[in-house]
């Protein structure tokens, strides 16, 4: 047992290594926790998909992948990991895209937020969105040290990620953290990958029971059913999702898009036949890559 864990920790670290730096994302107390107790320890096992899965995480902290200067574009994408709130999928949708970011030139941070729980958390419905927004507090306030534009700074989630990054997308002014600076949260864009959208229409039901709990009320759902507050001040948002995602109905995608829509919002969706949920950055299902048609989005809304 102590040779596993000494290997599973040689493996966080090397899966690490390509981080610049990482950043813890409160100087102090976090707020709205409560002590975590003694059997609380973050683990991070690696399934046999190669796969590094984060739970238990009780100090969030941001992921540092900058670009070389050569290749930088001053643009910038918070990336929120999926795992239906209850884990991490840390490498597949956190630090691959991140290394994918950095070679056309956009700088990533990978947001290890934490996962709704009881035993350290006083709301847990309102943890994850408070890293979020620490988050973006943290990089468009210290955009200058890494070589960001402030005015290009992106939100973007996979998953239950994906809910997280739609939270703030629509939420940015429900402002849950300190800040003095009055720093904008507002995303300048947002990518949601086969997101879980609404608690209402076509809820993923795990996601769901895992952030608001089993008896959620009708106040909870309405307000994480991020469809139904979507305005013009939206920002511009990429979709992408599979049609035969048997996880997160596809039905999700096509709620947020028509909001956007009705909004006259600028966004754009990709729908794939097949790939099914989870797909990361590689849709097996065919030779397309939704990255490309990202980086054509961006090009074309001035973000790159």
């Amino acid at each position: 047992m102590k040779y596993f864990t000494s290997l599973l920790m040689i493996l966080m670290c090397t899966a690490n290594l390509n981080a610049q730096e990482i950043v813890k994302l409160y100087p102090g107390v976090i707020p709205g926790s409560k002590p975590a107790p003694a059997n609380f320890k973050e683990i991070a096992p690696v399934g046999d998909d190669g796969i590094i899965r984060v739970s238990k995480v009780s100090e969030p902290t941001l992921a540092v992948f900058l670009p070389s200067k050569e290749k930088a574009t001053g643009a910038a994408v918070i990336i929120c990991p999926g795992g239906g709130y209850g884990i991490l999928a840390i490498n597949h949708e956190g630090y691959n895209v991140a290394k994918r970011f950095n070679e056309v030139g956009v700088a990533a941070f990978v947001l290890k937020y934490r996962l709704p729980s009881d035993a350290i958390m006083i709301d847990k419905s309102f943890g994850p969105l408070m890293d979020a927004e620490q988050a973006m507090y943290i990089v468009r306030g210290q955009a200058k040290k890494w070589n960001v534009d402030p005015a290009k700074v992106g939100i973007m989630g996979f998953s239950a990620g994906g809910h997280l990054a739609s939270t703030l997308t629509v939420h940015y002014d429900d402002v849950k953290i300190e800040n003095i600076e009055k720093v904008s949260l507002r995303p300048d864009f947002s990518i949601l990958i086969y997101p879980v959208i609404s608690f209402i229409e076509s809820p993923h039901t795990g996601s769901a029971n895992n952030l608001a709990g089993t008896n959620a009320t009708q106040a909870q759902k309405e307000y994480f059913s991020n469809e139904r507050h979507v305005t013009p001040q939206t920002p511009p948002t990429f979709l992408v999702h599979a049609n035969d995602d048997n996880g997160v109905p596809v039905q999700n995608s096509i709620l947020f898009n028509q909001a956007l829509v009705a909004n006259k919002v600028k966004a754009e969706m990709h729908l794939y036949q097949g790939g099914g949920h989870g797909f990361g950055l590689n849709n097996k299902t065919t030779s397309d890559d939704w990255f490309e048609r990202l980086m054509n989005w961006m090009k074309s809304n001035k973000f790159l």
